[in-house]
């Protein structure tokens, strides 16, 4: 992914998106220990997937999300405007 895509980083979060086989897009989440103990990076990972679905996310492709420490103190809104804000960077492309 990382030679065929791109990287972005917007606010708290890290999207790398490449193209995929035709259908639904590919989505994965990460956060590694810099965000915390494993609770906190379980909670940073659910409040990226929710936020990514309340995304427009494009068919064909594949993204991966990265979290910060910045996600778990974030508010909501905040963190959907990051990831839609990284996707449409990607839509203009």
């Amino acid at each position: 992914m990382r030679r065929t895509g791109s990287k972005r980083r917007v606010g708290g979060i890290v999207l790398f998106d490449a193209p995929a086989e035709p259908g639904p897009p590919r989505v994965a989440v990460t956060a590694g220990r810099p965000v915390g103990k494993a609770v906190d990076r379980n909670r940073a990972k659910r409040r990226m997937r929710e936020a990514i679905a309340r995304a427009p996310i494009r068919h064909g492709r594949a993204y991966v999300l990265v979290a910060t420490p910045a996600v778990l103190d974030a508010a909501f809104q905040d963190l959907v405007g990051w990831v839609r804000s990284a996707v449409e960077v990607e839509d203009d492309r």
